[in-house]
């Protein structure tokens, strides 16, 4: 097992959440190794050791960017990747991602990575079709007999992305809340073509519910999450619970999430050149993952179409820079209308992937802290 060892209090001191872990990347981490780290933080924050600045002016795209948000993805430039929709799916999973910029700028700048009060340990769920995936489970250490459950989908564009790279935002959720953390890896396109990815999802929320109890779960308490496309999973899980009679999920946490099929949005027009996520990139992803075009008026893709009745609270989360804030937008209030209790927020001067990077980025400490006190008020803790 993997045993982390934090005073978590003095990383809030220090404005310390964790690293992010975003893009392509391949899965080879093992989920149990055997290391014991503690990490002493100072009791108060001293900002000018730690302050992030871009070394440029702002981009074009983003003349109000926040000026951590902006060293993160200069540094992603640095590397000089080519852009993902001039490659191939298995190509764009080596690219750099947002993780390695933020891991690179925290070295620079000897910002020291948090270790978490988990264990990690991995478990295989049967799919449909025969046989498995993987789904790698975070524990918190803090010796109660069982804690709420969060199956968590991460991001990717249902093409690229992995457990790893999506490391830190199921840490945060497993510490910040003191719950489980299920990551739940699906199966990828194009080599598995939709509605593969949402099947795999659904899967796992039911492994979970049967088996809560074996992961030190309490099957009574169980919240769906994810990132981007990993946000549509768990709005589709949910709504899969709700039309098979399956235990209905406590809460939904989805942050940017894939909720339309509509490119000529207001923010896919105003963000059509952002970075880590452009118009051209979304269109490479629905090419990857849809068997037709046609497909892309599917409610399970175009979310804001689909029958919303009878969903569990949900929390949203967006960023002003993402080609997909209106799609979040947009479902908070179809959510609403359909009669879904839903809690929203909005960032500013951040981009899409922001969500994990609050090891150095200010408002993504403040959104991680935001959806874990959101998690702990469904869970009643």
């Amino acid at each position: 097992m993997k045993t982390n060892t934090i005073t978590y209090a003095a990383l809030l001191c220090m404005g310390i959440a964790a690293a992010s872990c975003k893009g392509g990347g391949s899965s080879s981490s093992a989920d149990s190794t055997a290391t014991d780290s503690a990490v002493t933080a100072p009791s108060a924050y001293t900002a000018k050791k730690f302050e992030i600045r871009p070394k440029g002016p702002a981009p074009a795209w983003a003349p109000d960017i926040k000026p951590e948000m902006q060293a993160v993805i200069e540094k992603l430039a640095s590397y000089g990747d080519k852009p993902i929709p001039e490659l191939t799916a298995v190509e764009a999973r080596k690219n750099h991602t947002p993780t390695d910029a933020v891991m690179d700028l925290m070295k620079e700048n000897n910002v020291p990575k948090p270790v978490f009060n988990v264990d990690t340990i991995g478990k295989e769920i049967p799919v449909e079709g025969g046989g498995s995936i993987h789904a790698r489970v975070y524990i918190p250490k803090t010796g109660k007999a069982s804690y709420p459950v969060i199956v968590y989908y991460h991001g990717g564009g249902f093409v690229i992305a992995n457990l790893d790279v999506y490391d830190a935002s199921a840490n945060v959720l497993a510490d910040k809340v003191g719950a489980v953390v299920v990551s739940v890896a699906y199966r990828l396109a194009p080599e598995h073509k939709f509605p593969i990815a949402h099947n795999d999802a659904f899967a796992a929320y039911k492994w979970v519910v049967a088996n809560a109890a074996s992961i030190q779960g309490d099957p009574k308490k169980i919240a769906v999450a994810g990132e981007s496309a990993g946000g549509n999973l768990a709005v589709n899980t949910a709504i899969k619970a709700r039309d098979t009679k399956t235990m209905l999920p406590t809460a939904i946490l989805t942050v940017y999430p894939v909720a339309g099929s509509d490119m000529n949005t207001k923010s896919y027009i105003k963000n059509a050149a952002a970075k880590p996520l452009d118009k051209p990139m979304m269109a490479w992803f629905v090419k990857n993952y849809l068997n037709s075009m046609a497909e892309g008026k599917d409610p399970r893709i175009n979310l804001v179409a689909a029958d919303l009745k009878g969903l569990p609270p949900t929390t949203i989360i967006t960023a002003e820079l993402d080609p997909l804030q209106s799609d979040g937008m947009l479902l908070t209030d179809k959510l609403k209308a359909a009669g879904v209790t839903v809690d929203s927020k909005n960032w500013d001067g951040v981009t899409h992937e922001f969500f994990g990077m609050g090891a150095i980025v200010p408002q993504a400490m403040e959104a991680e802290t935001y959806a874990a006190d959101q998690l702990k008020k469904a869970f009643g803790l």
